[in-house]
């Protein structure tokens, strides 16, 4: 199997577990009789913050997978992963505050779609980049994502009073 065959597949592969694992996060932490641990990697309420985990933690799975298969023959595998989780979350958030800002209101299919959508360009985006020849640090790189990381597990307990963290249906913030 020829190795861009081999990262297609394994990203092809990437994008549908992000998208199952994903979808079933949402349902997760009620599912779960709100344990907090679970809490802390699922979306814990309708926030903007909390859909996002839906995208960073699967994704992060498979990045530490394919970090862990592919960091010899792509030395800046970490790097663009990275990246392209940051591009999924970008434009998950720029998304919904546009259209929700144009409409007055949010609509449940543009935001699964916007989700679906965020998926696929973070995995093309780590496609067309993979190959190049640049590197980037991947300690660096650790830290971003372990700090993000922490980041999503810190605001669940204690978020911000920002609309970003705030549920639009509950008004409440966090587990809360």
């Amino acid at each position: 199997m020829s190795k861009q065959y081999s990262i297609f597949k394994f990203e092809f592969f990437s994008a549908i577990f992000t998208l199952v694992f994903g979808t079933i996060l949402h349902f997760t932490f009620d599912w779960s009789a709100n344990n907090l641990i679970v809490g802390a990697f699922s979306a814990v309420n309708e926030s903007t913050w909390e859909h996002l985990k839906l995208v960073f933690f699967p994704m992060l799975i498979s990045t530490i997978i394919g970090f862990i298969y592919y960091k010899k023959e792509y030395p800046n595998y970490l790097c663009v992963k990275t990246k392209g989780i940051f591009l999924a979350l970008s434009f998950i958030v720029i998304f919904f505050y546009t259209y929700t800002g144009i409409l007055g209101k949010n609509i449940s299919v543009l935001d699964i779609g916007s989700f679906i959508v965020a998926v696929i360009l973070a995995e093309y985006y780590t496609l067309k980049n993979v190959s190049n020849k640049s590197t980037c640090d991947n300690f660096i790189t650790s830290i971003i994502l372990i700090a993000l990381f922490l980041c999503f597990i810190l605001f669940t307990f204690f978020p911000p009073h920002i609309g970003l963290f705030m549920d639009p249906i509950t008004g409440k913030y966090g587990v809360s």
